[in-house]
């Protein structure tokens, strides 16, 4: 460990089990020197056992609907008590699409359902952003991040309206991120990580079929959730100070691939 993150004050938005991306960088953060309190969603906290990984890292949990600026307002007010001072990271992992638990394509949505998950996976980010602005939470050069996936810019059938919430994310993190940067001195970004066994993730039709496809296109491999938890790190310390709007992607290469000779094999 190298205390990248000793001194720093952060929420971390989204850990629900160990599979998730959120639960490996609150464990990687910790590690690196960080505090942070934790947060999800009440509904989502029934589901998974947050509590565990409070008492692994020392952190507070505090239950927010990330939808609701009144308990967005409350959250970042109880996490600056709670750490001694203004934030100096967030991670954003929050994304949820009814319209695929229910088996809906994405050619026969229902648009109650569609403005559900839009506002969970991409307004939301909007509304996190506006309150820690507005309440101007953030120390200068802190680091806000949050995870996204390709098929905001490809298409990817089965991915279903969640590729419109994450196209939505990205540009969220781009139009606020000027703002933020250039009047608070904080940056803004997003993660296009690889497709990884998250519950999430695992919730999406064909899952086990694309994420082997993936792994075969990218030279890397698909990066795993504690490889995205570590980039994360990066991103949250020091070293990063000067990245701001930009969609980074962390996908073992898979993005620039055409077509890889493991894929054709399989078709000659």
């Amino acid at each position: 460990m190298y205390n990248l993150l000793k001194g720093k004050r952060g929420i971390i938005f989204g850990a629900l089990d160990e599979n998730s991306i959120a639960w490996k960088t609150a464990e990687r953060v910790h590690e690196e020197g960080g505090v942070f309190v934790l947060t999800n969603a009440p509904a989502a906290m029934r589901l998974g056992n947050i509590s565990d990984l409070a008492l692994k890292t020392g952190a507070q949990v505090i239950p927010a609907d990330a939808t609701s600026v009144t308990d967005l307002e409350k959250l970042i007010e109880q996490a600056m008590d709670i750490l001694g001072g203004k934030i100096d990271f967030v991670l954003h992992s929050i994304g949820m699409s009814v319209n695929v638990r229910k088996g809906n394509h994405y050619t026969n949505q229902n648009y109650d359902f569609t403005q559900k998950g839009w506002n969970v996976s991409a307004v939301s980010f909007h509304k996190v952003l506006q309150v820690l602005y507005k309440k101007d939470a953030m120390n200068e050069w802190g680091s806000i991040v949050a995870l996204s996936y390709m098929a905001a810019q490809r298409v990817f059938p089965d991915y279903n309206d969640m590729a419109d919430n994450k196209a939505f994310l990205e540009s969220v993190a781009r139009s606020f991120g000027y703002f933020f940067g250039r009047d608070k001195k904080v940056r803004v970004n997003t993660i296009s990580q690889s497709p990884t066994a998250t519950k999430a993730g695992q919730g999406v039709k064909g899952f086990n079929g694309f994420i082997a496809f993936a792994d075969k296109m990218a030279p890397l491999g698909n990066a795993s959730a504690l490889d995205c938890a570590n980039y994360t790190v990066s991103m949250f310390s020091d070293l990063t100070k000067m990245v701001t709007l930009q969609n980074l992607l962390h996908d073992g290469g898979f993005s620039n691939v055409g077509v890889s000779q493991e894929v054709m094999e399989m078709f000659e």
